[in-house]
């Protein structure tokens, strides 16, 4: 498919904010110059629900989180983040949620320990109750027994679930996961979907995650919205969507809602910025 097409049976939330929903979007629109990132979506995040917000490169997913969580301003449209607008009242969007990014963000000269206070120091954490909090949570994600070990000893997949542990230290109502087991192996991806989905059950944590592993999609989102070129093309549970596309898995789905050709990642501000010097290296010889 050349667009992203959107059926009646499949279209997304519309009419007034859902004020009981922790993610409530309307109209939500992001331009660039002539580009449009993101055209005029809608959809609703229920609280304590596991959502997938799934698409190729550059279909508008991390233009929309990067909204969500404050970080770029929308050209229009109505966004409630746990009952706060994300334009009006930022700081208030940024107690609310905890965020685990696809780049590790993490400091490998730190122990884990230290990564864990300097994060509640940040968010004004009360000394007794971060103390405490952090040990349940560098516990629940099996790392206790090496809080004192500088994170450079630690693997990849040690250090995604210190991100995690460090993302619920505030007591966050919602956590966003950007492809949070990218280059994971099966059973550390397993091992990480069980500390986050024991965190959503026993805390109540509304999880909003990207992934490109669809099976992963398929077997923990409780609804997912695929986006393509800017607009959602379908939403619901991963059994609706299959069924949507008369697909057995979800990845066949996805395919024909998107299309097979590849797609190009937007470059970031380090790739522009890596061009910019071999720019001006190029002209200085």
């Amino acid at each position: 498919m050349s667009e992203a097409t959107t059926t009646d049976a499949e279209a997304p939330a519309a009419g007034p904010l859902d004020a009981d929903a922790m993610i409530s979007v309307r109209g939500l629109t992001k331009t660039f110059k002539t580009l449009t990132a993101v055209d005029a979506i809608s959809f609703d995040v229920a609280r304590g629900e596991v959502f997938a917000f799934l698409g190729p490169n550059g279909a508008g997913k991390s233009t929309t989180i990067k909204i969500l969580t404050t970080l770029l301003r929308p050209t229009s449209g109505e966004i409630r983040v746990n009952g706060f607008d994300p334009t009006r009242d930022p700081n208030a969007v940024r107690r609310s949620f905890g965020i685990v990014f696809q780049d590790p963000s993490v400091d490998d000269q730190l122990t884990a320990m230290e990564n864990m206070e300097l994060h509640g120091v940040l968010y004004k954490v009360p000394r007794k109750i971060r103390k405490q909090r952090i040990e349940e949570l560098l516990k629940s994600v099996d790392l206790w027994d090496r809080r004192n070990d500088v994170l450079s000893k630690y693997s990849g997949g040690m250090r995604r679930r210190l991100e995690i542990a460090r993302g619920l230290l505030h007591h966050p109502t919602i956590l966003f996961l950007d492809e949070p087991t990218l280059g994971l192996d099966p059973q550390t991806r397993n091992q990480m979907w069980i500390y986050v989905k024991e965190m959503n059950k026993s805390q109540g944590t509304t999880i909003f995650f990207t992934t490109h592993y669809l099976d992963e999609a398929d077997r923990h989102a409780q609804r997912l919205a695929i986006i393509d070129y800017g607009k959602i093309a379908v939403m619901g549970t991963p059994a609706e969507v299959k069924a949507s596309q008369d697909a057995e898995t979800l990845e066949e789905a996805f395919l024909k809602i998107t299309g097979h050709t590849i797609r190009e990642e937007n470059a970031s501000s380090t790739d522009r910025m890596r061009s910019r010097v071999r720019g001006f290296s190029g002209r200085g010889r």
